[in-house]
């Protein structure tokens, strides 16, 4: 199958069965995506394809293509991290670091659902013509990735000072 991992093109012949998470890490050799629950409960396994967050653990690696995937490890630009990892550095988001990667994945995929105007389940007003990272917006939008460690709040203070309700509002 014929892919682009980060930017790249990369051909690889596995298995049909085979996850996306474990094409990942096994195949491709990029363990920043983690396995948590195998099962989609946690969230340890988000990447990017085409922009767009999915667990990885549940998506099969044929599905996927002709498809652009980003990992954590696509997130930086060379040396410079993301704006984004940046954050959770200066806001202790990690202890342990499981679940970092698929956290910063899911984040940046939520600022461009954000940015596109899709609404959550909080969302005030449909109609509005832009949204708004709000702390309630921020916890729902990221009610699918798990911390068990502790890093929590460091978190939601890295993901809110990128792109929350401080920042300038996002035009649907």
């Amino acid at each position: 199958m014929e892919l682009t991992v980060n930017g790249k093109p990369v051909s690889a012949e596995v298995d049909i069965r085979t996850s996306l998470l474990d094409l990942l890490r096994e195949h491709l050799d990029l363990p920043g995506t983690k396995k948590g629950c195998n099962q989609g409960a946690c969230g340890a396994c988000t990447v990017l394809v085409d922009g767009v967050r999915i667990n990885s653990c549940l998506a099969l690696a044929v599905q996927y293509q002709g498809r652009s995937i980003t990992t954590v490890e696509g997130l930086a630009d060379g040396d410079t991290l993301h704006p984004l990892q940046a954050a959770f550095i200066e806001h202790d988001g990690f202890q342990c670091g499981y679940c970092t990667p698929g956290q910063l994945c899911s984040a940046v995929g939520m600022a461009d659902e954000l940015a596109r105007g899709v609404p959550s389940y909080v969302t005030d007003d449909l109609a509005a013509d832009t949204l708004s990272l709000t702390h309630d917006e921020l916890r729902e939008r990221m009610s699918g990735n798990l911390c068990r460690c502790g890093a929590h709040n460091g978190i939601v203070a890295a993901i809110a000072a990128t792109y929350g309700a401080d920042r300038p509002a996002v035009s649907a």
